[in-house]
């Protein structure tokens, strides 16, 4: 693959995963802020395609993108380009390791509980700590909504424990299975279109 399509393929890659961001869904029983959205399964097909770098280039535009109507002062935006990056850097290592379906998934599964535990060091830094500093809000009224939906919850300890690390376990098992879904299928097009453009150019 050329570098002008690399290029060309991680923009297009990277505006997908930009208008995914804002569809997002809960997940029952978990704290109602932290919402999945699928755009993390566009970065990680792009990740197994084109490598870490393009991938992380697609995490730092749709966060880029998504900042200008950032609703969390950029700390959810900044909290989302660190555990997509760990996801993506865990999966692709791993799977450049021996290159097989198990091992994309076992890529992406390692990579989802390291995720999960970088969102519980970024809720631990930067979410809760612009709620409470940025918004005003304080700790009790934060356990309160998160109790409302699962009453265990009743502390940071447990918000990171039963709410943060199970939410980002979940949406990583959420990514792997599309990806794995759509994966071959991307992969198998996107080297059929560079092998007819290259016997096109060949051929003129």
């Amino acid at each position: 693959m050329t570098k002008t399509s690399k290029i060309t393929y991680t923009a297009v890659f990277a505006a997908i995963a930009t208008v995914l961001m804002y569809f997002e869904f809960p997940i029952p029983l978990m704290p109602p802020f932290l919402k999945v959205d699928l755009s993390g399964a566009v970065v990680l097909i792009g990740a197994f395609i084109f490598g870490i770098g393009p991938a992380i280039t697609m995490i730092g535009i749709k966060d880029l993108i998504h900042l200008t109507q950032t609703q969390t002062a950029g700390s959810g935006e900044l909290a989302d380009f660190l555990m997509l990056s760990t996801l993506v850097i865990i999966a692709v290592l791993i799977y450049r390791a021996h290159k097989t379906r198990k091992m994309a998934v076992v890529g992406c599964l390692c990579g989802s509980l390291a995720m999960a535990c970088m969102g519980m060091l970024t809720n631990y830094f930067l979410i809760i700590p612009f709620y409470v500093n940025g918004m005003g809000w304080n700790l009790d009224a934060i356990f309160d909504l998160c109790r409302a939906v699962n009453p265990a919850i009743n502390g940071m300890a447990a918000y990171l424990l039963i709410g943060v690390l199970p939410f980002n376990l979940i949406k990583g098992v959420i990514l792997t299975i599309i990806t794995m879904v759509a994966y071959k299928k991307l992969s198998v097009f996107i080297k059929s279109k560079q092998i007819a453009i290259h016997t096109k150019q060949k051929a003129n």
